[in-house]
């Protein structure tokens, strides 16, 4: 089984990668859909949630589509940097203080069922920055699903104490893996050297065709495995590199498969 799942932001959020796109992340989604539709393959898209008090007139048609289950992706997206920075070396815990942790993931999911009628269980922080009151909090705000590990050796959701399942992505995450926009081979060598930067799956970025070429060997493996397959993309990264071109393939593959939402998955009690 594939979960296929992609991450956007909202246009104010000034991503550096933007310069280099001529249409915004949720417009850029809205094609991105041809793409499931000619596959009919199924996405878990986590979005921000200033999309839907921003942007409502391009987040409506991704959210109302029959191949798109939506999840949460945060509120201000640890904004301003230097606040959670600070936090982070006082207290190693990037998210910041429990209560303004849940306010975020509760002001998220408020703001998309106000909009949508759409009470979300999945959720996953941006970057990826997982902290220890997560789960907790994940938990009172009844989600089911969190989506921050990478894991390559990752099955499948698994049960955590505080009742909600961790999700890992198990194949080569796209964004820290692709020279794109201004992830430039120099510019990566240089954040790699300063930050010390590796994630689960290395220190390497790759082209385009050439991350893709992983991805698939990564996912016929997993599916010759009968392994649970959690894939991330942000359909903005396929846009700039290719405009397309090599995450079709990909989708090919996924809708040749079995491919479900989240919320379809069978879950071990």
């Amino acid at each position: 089984m594939i979960c296929f799942t992609c991450d956007v932001h909202n246009l104010s959020l000034n991503m550096s990668y933007m310069p280099f796109s001529d249409k915004t992340e949720l417009q850029v989604t809205q094609l991105f859909l041809k793409l499931l539709e000619k596959y009919n393959v199924k996405a878990t898209m986590f979005l921000t949630g200033k999309c839907f008090t921003e942007e409502w007139k391009d987040v409506a048609p991704v959210c109302n589509h029959s191949l798109v289950e939506i999840g949460g992706h945060n509120y201000f997206c640890f904004r301003p940097p230097i606040i959670h920075r600070v936090w982070n070396k006082a207290f190693n815990n990037y998210n910041g203080p429990f209560l303004y942790q849940y306010y975020d993931i509760k002001k998220t999911k408020k703001c998309i069922f106000k909009r949508t009628g759409i009470k979300i269980t999945s959720w996953r922080n941006h970057m990826l920055r997982h902290g220890p009151n997560t789960e907790k909090i994940l938990s009172k705000l009844k989600f089911k699903f969190c989506a921050d590990e990478v894991n390559p050796s990752g099955s499948g959701p698994v049960r955590h104490k505080a009742g909600i399942y961790n999700f890992p992505i198990n194949i080569i995450p796209d964004y820290d893996h692709i020279y794109h926009a201004d992830r430039t081979e120099q510019w990566v060598k240089g954040w790699v050297n300063r930050y010390k930067y590796v994630d689960e799956f290395g220190t390497e970025s790759y082209y385009i065709d050439q991350w893709t070429d992983i991805v698939l060997n990564q996912l016929r493996q997993k599916v010759a495995d009968n392994i649970t397959v959690n894939m991330i993309v942000h359909p903005i990264t396929m846009y700039i590199c290719d405009r397309f071109v090599n995450i079709e393939r990909i989708i090919k593959f996924i809708g040749s498969n079995q491919n479900c939402f989240y919320s379809e998955l069978p879950l071990e009690k």
